[in-house]
C-alpha cells in the first residue's frame, strides 16, 4: 500500500486542488460572470422602464431593444468560463456514474479540451465577423450604433472561456494520474 494521499474526485475536490494560476483564473472568471450579471440586471432594470413608459405613460426608450440584444450577447459570453471552472456545465452522467474516479477524470479532461478548443473557435469567428462589420460600418437601425462594438465585446468571454477549457484540461489529467478514493 502507497502512502500517498488520495483525491476524492468530486466538483468541490478539484477547485480546492486548484494552483496559483487556476485561483487566478477562477477569480478572474467570477469576476467577467459578475459583470455579466450586473449588466443583466440593468438590462432588466431598462426594459421594465420602457415596458411600464409604454403601458402606463405612452414613453418608451428608443432603441431598448437593440440594447438588450447587444447587451444581452456580450452578458451571455461573460458566464461561461466561470461555468465550466466551478464545473456547473451540463453532464450527463449516465454512462460514467459507475466508472473508476480515474477513467471520469480523463472523460471530463478530453471535454475540458473540447470546451477550450471550442472557446477558441468561437473567439476567432466573433473577432473576424466584428472586424468585418467594423470595415463596413454596420450600425443599428434606431440608434446607430456600430454593431462590431458589441461583438467585439463579447470576445474576452470567449477567450476566457478557452483559457479556461485548457487549464482545466490539464488540471483534470494531473488529477487523474494522481490516486482517488
Amino acid at each position: 500500500m502507497s502512502d500517498e494521499p488520495s483525491i476524492e474526485y468530486s466538483p468541490s475536490a478539484i477547485t480546492g486542488a486548484y494552483g496559483p494560476v487556476g485561483r487566478a483564473l477562477l477569480q478572474l472568471s467570477k469576476l467577467a460572470a459578475i459583470g455579466g450579471g450586473l449588466i443583466f440586471v440593468a438590462l432588466v432594470c431598462m426594459s421594465i422602464v420602457s415596458i411600464v413608459g409604454r403601458k402606463l405613460f405612452a414613453f418608451s426608450l428608443t432603441g431598448d431593444v437593440e440594447v438588450l440584444q447587444m447587451g444581452a450577447a456580450f452578458a451571455s459570453a461573460s458566464f461561461f468560463a466561470y461555468c465550466h471552472m466551478i464545473h456547473g456545465d451540463v453532464k450527463v452522467d449516465f454512462f460514467t456514474a459507475h466508472m473508476a474516479p480515474r477513467k471520469v477524470a480523463l472523460l471530463d479532461a478530453f471535454g475540458s479540451l473540447t470546451i477550450g478548443l471550442f472557446g477558441a473557435l468561437i473567439a476567432w469567428r466573433t473577432a473576424v465577423g466584428a472586424a468585418s462589420l467594423k470595415e463596413v460600418h454596420e450600425t443599428s437601425a434606431m440608434l446607430g450604433w456600430p454593431v462590431w462594438v458589441a461583438q467585439a465585446l463579447m470576445v474576452p468571454g470567449f477567450v476566457l472561456l478557452s483559457v479556461a477549457g485548457f487549464y482545466m484540461c490539464g488540471h483534470l489529467l494531473r488529477l487523474a494520474s494522481g490516486k482517488f478514493k
